[in-house]
């Protein structure tokens, strides 16, 4: 395991619970249509990766599917296995997946990608597990001026020009995957044919620029390291420059957040 996939694994090890307060309550709104991307139905044989605390997993499963979830941090499956103890949850890297050969009809993963340390290999490894025939569908956040619940701390840290941090590993672009040309190439490197790229889009409100910073350091690993590691005087002036960013947000009763994602699914060959 490289350095950026350590710092990724320990992070969210961190940040299980305070993803939970805000950001799960975001990636849930994206779910079924991830699910219905990947042609989810009654009998299908489904891996969510990267499962987090199993709300995709147990989506599927309501639909009749035979679900598993995976997921490297066990803080995140404690949460999936008290909140839904029926289902099948497993501690397994995205980059290394205990299942057979096309073990799965579709595999579906939210918001994985801006997480790995090497995106067009663990494609790969999906594509290995799944089926001749079978599905990949996947999110990753649209670009910072649509995206703006993140776009705001993205600007914020532009704004400011910090340091980087001396103890952030290098990882690939976030956005890496948000233009439709970069989703559909890392599909058909793998295999798969007939990408789609589509984008989810809607409006989340929360109560104050308060709220929304504290779910952005509490339930973010990369760029809540990007302010968290800068010196207090730093901090303080990416806080001012985030609220400067957020302040078009304000509607008088808290925020109306804009929220993009982009959704990629493709199909292997087969029968």
């Amino acid at each position: 395991m490289d350095a950026f996939s350590r710092f990724e694994q320990a992070g969210w090890q961190e940040k299980a619970t305070g993803y939970d307060r805000l950001l799960a309550r975001i990636t849930d709104k994206v779910v079924d249509h991830l699910l219905d991307a990947a042609e989810v139905t009654a009998g299908t044989r489904l891996l969510d990766v990267a499962c987090g605390y199993g709300h995709a997993t147990a989506r599927a499963a309501e639909r009749g599917a035979a679900a598993t979830g995976v997921d490297q941090s066990p803080a995140m499956l404690a949460l999936a296995r008290a909140r839904h103890p029926a289902l099948d949850f497993r501690e397994a890297a995205a980059e290394a997946l205990p299942f057979g050969d096309g073990s799965f009809d579709a595999v579906v993963s939210n918001f994985l990608l801006p997480h790995l340390a090497d995106p067009a290999a663990t494609v790969a490894e999906l594509a290995r597990v799944t089926a001749p025939g079978g599905r990949l569908a996947l999110t990753t956040w649209d670009l910072p001026q649509h995206a703006r619940f993140v776009g705001v701390l993205v600007d914020a840290l532009a704004e400011v020009g910090p340091i980087a941090p001396v103890d952030l590993p290098a990882g690939p672009p976030f956005f890496g995957y948000a233009e439709r040309e970069s989703a559909i190439a890392l599909f058909r490197a793998a295999g798969f044919a007939a990408v789609e790229v589509t984008t989810v889009a809607f409006t989340h409100r929360v109560a104050s620029p308060d709220e929304l910073w504290a779910g952005l350091m509490e339930g973010t690993v990369r760029m809540s390291a990007q302010v968290l590691s800068q010196p207090p005087e730093v901090r303080e002036r990416i806080r001012a420059a985030f609220d400067r960013q957020v302040a078009p947000c304000a509607d008088g009763e808290g925020l109306s957040l804009p929220v993009s994602a982009k959704l990629a699914a493709g199909r292997l060959p087969g029968p």
